[in-house]
């Protein structure tokens, strides 16, 4: 999964589908999520997953008023479709993900 900074996130998230996931480092649901995402972004084509780093990138907190961390959000065409916050399953998320492609 690639990171995003404030400066490559709407480049990154402006077209297609994109999942993206705000996290910290000492978050530890965040840390138990990320490998679920990694495994999702290996098994499905034609989505972009990201990560975004909120104690780096306080801006785009602010901007998606990130209150509890992990929160994913689920953007087409850099619009905000679905979000979630907290640690999901892997057939949960995919589901998610699913209803927008």
């Amino acid at each position: 999964m690639e990171s995003l900074s404030g400066d490559t996130f709407d480049a990154k998230t402006g077209e297609g589908l994109s999942v993206v996931d705000f996290w910290a480092p000492w978050c530890g649901p965040c840390r138990a999520l990320t490998p679920v995402l990694e495994q999702l972004d290996t098994e499905t084509e034609g989505v972009g997953f990201f990560k975004v780093n909120t104690d780096e990138e306080n801006d785009l907190a602010v901007k998606f008023n990130i209150m509890s961390i992990p929160a994913v959000f689920i953007l087409k065409d850099g619009e905000i479709v679905d979000q979630f916050i907290g640690v999901k399953q892997k057939d949960e998320i995919a589901q998610l993900v699913a209803k927008h492609v």
